[in-house]
């Protein structure tokens, strides 16, 4: 995987494929715990790449395959400034940013900060900011601190996924193992951790290109129904798609609906 050197060890890792001569790129922006598996998925980067689209997949620094000094602050600031260096690095033709969960807030400060795009996407982006919010956040790092990701994922997988996508994970999840915390220095810890400052006022009526939203109705815990709406009426040039069968992590619930949704979106 190509990476992208930042300073004395730091770098990105990221895979592109350019488009063909009137496609557009997919610029995949990932949740905290995701990576660029999530996008390579067979049907979604590759079927983009069919219909003559490019992809540019790639992770946060404190994800897989990147590498971040221990005193590097992990924040929203820098995974937006990162997508910025990435976008100067590789300048992806008629860029398309895609953000999942946080990572649509972090593509949508990233188009406000300069980087190209002609179009935008957030998958279970939308949520207003205020107490709840920060009590879900804050509760996420504390189950992390307590018990990793294996706490994190039980506890919250049923009020986040579809009933389908429940029943393939069941088998991984409360094993005789013992939880383990994170340590204070694990990347993605870390990540949580600064996702504590992300900045969720943002300014949508700012957005100037077509914007995707999509919601996860089996999303129980970031779907509120009427602040998705207000938030989304706020968008100038929006499109909205529901997704009945799915919940917050619509690309691993129902890749080949989502490539769709992505195709008919740029058509």
């Amino acid at each position: 995987m190509p990476s992208l050197e930042i300073a004395a060890g730091e770098s990105l890792s990221y895979e592109y494929d350019a488009p063909g001569a009137s496609g557009k790129t997919f610029v995949f922006v990932n949740a905290l715990s995701g990576s660029t598996a999530t996008w390579q998925h067979p049907e979604i980067g590759p079927r983009l790449r069919a219909a003559g689209h490019g992809t540019l997949c790639w992770n946060f620094r404190g994800q897989a395959e990147t590498r971040y000094g221990p005193a590097t602050d992990l924040s929203p600031r820098l995974i937006v400034e990162d997508l910025q260096r990435l976008a100067d690095h590789v300048a992806p033709p008629r860029p398309i940013l895609v953000g999942l969960s946080i990572g649509g807030l972090f593509a949508a400060w990233g188009y406000l900060a300069g980087v190209p795009a002609v179009g935008l996407v957030l998958i279970n982006t939308l949520r207003r900011p205020g107490t709840r919010l920060e009590w879900i956040n804050q509760a996420m790092v504390a189950m992390a601190r307590t018990g990793g990701t294996q706490l994190v994922m039980e506890a919250n997988l049923p009020m986040l996924v579809n009933p389908d996508q429940l029943a393939a994970m069941r088998p991984g999840a409360f094993s005789s193992t013992p939880y383990q915390a994170m340590a204070p220095a694990d990347g993605l810890f870390r990540l949580m951790a600064g996702s504590l400052a992300a900045d969720w006022a943002f300014p949508w009526e700012r957005l100037a290109v077509p914007v995707l939203i999509m919601t996860g109705l089996h999303d129980r815990v970031f779907y509120v129904p009427a602040d998705v709406e207000a938030l989304a009426a706020r968008i100038p040039d929006r499109r909205v798609i529901t997704f009945a069968d799915a919940g917050h992590l619509i690309p691993m619930e129902r890749p080949g609906a989502f490539a769709e949704a992505l195709l008919d979106f740029v058509r």
